[in-house]
């Protein structure tokens, strides 16, 4: 079963990805980002890492995804033009992917070192307690870095709005 669960969430996730992608529209972009993390929170759930998955969707589906929207709705974000219509993109651009999916394929099966299957809830240290101890020792000065960058962002967003309006 927990089989089953894993390649459903998967191929939502990775379709929900796909639609972030190839939207035209921010909000519709957005909303593909839910689908995106609310998947990968099962995903975590399927592993066994509760605390994680209850982090992923109240932190970045519900905060920072209502962040992202008002951020868009500020800004008045239109539809953007078709960027499938350039030559340059049909010409060059699928060639490149298939490369780098082929470089990525590559390096994952020949240079990476074998790795063990995966059991399904067997992870133990997905809980608050050895989440705090991680963040607030040894990645503090990249939590502290985020938070500064997201506040950075912030104001960023509030100029380019403030600009438009005057």
């Amino acid at each position: 079963m927990d089989l089953i669960l894993f390649i459903v969430f998967a191929m939502f996730a990775v379709a929900s990805a796909l639609g972030l992608i190839l939207q035209t529209h921010p909000i519709n972009s957005a909303l593909s980002l839910i689908g995106v993390m609310g998947s990968l929170a099962v995903l975590y759930l399927l592993l066994g890492a509760e605390f994680i998955a209850a982090a992923q969707l109240v932190v970045y589906a519900g905060a920072i995804m209502v962040l992202f929207l008002f951020v868009i709705m500020l800004l008045n974000a239109g539809e953007e033009r078709n960027p499938w219509k350039a030559p340059v993109v049909a010409y060059i651009g699928g060639p490149v992917v298939i490369f780098l999916i082929g470089a990525f394929v590559y390096l994952i099966n020949f240079t990476l070192p074998p790795m063990r299957s995966v059991s399904f809830g067997d992870f133990t240290g997905g809980g608050p307690r050895e989440i705090g101890m991680a963040i607030f020792t040894k990645y503090l000065l990249p939590f502290e870095v985020t938070s500064v960058l997201i506040l950075i962002a912030i104001v960023g967003a509030m100029v380019l709005a403030r600009k438009e309006i005057d």
